[in-house]
């Protein structure tokens, strides 16, 4: 078991918690976007960790290519959404 993969599945749990808490206490859509896509790469880091990364390759392909979508998604909506 490699621990980059460890620590970077509890970050991302962290970081989970924290972008639902944040979208509940503000009812602000950011911080679920945030949430939704750290959860997203939990679940790859999850797959990592159990060795099931190499029978799941295209599926967590697909998995942190819709976090990396969503994450985009959010950050232009800050840079570029409506004032």
């Amino acid at each position: 078991m490699n621990m980059i993969y460890v620590i970077n599945l509890v970050l991302c749990v962290v970081i989970f918690i924290f972008g639902l808490m944040g979208w509940r206490r503000s009812g602000k859509i950011l911080p679920l976007y945030i949430a939704i896509a750290f959860g997203l790469f939990g679940l790859s880091h999850l797959a990592t960790v159990l060795g099931l990364a190499a029978q799941m390759e295209v599926t967590l392909i697909i998995i942190r290519l819709a976090a990396y979508l969503i994450v985009v998604y959010a950050v232009y909506k800050v840079a570029f959404g409506s004032r």
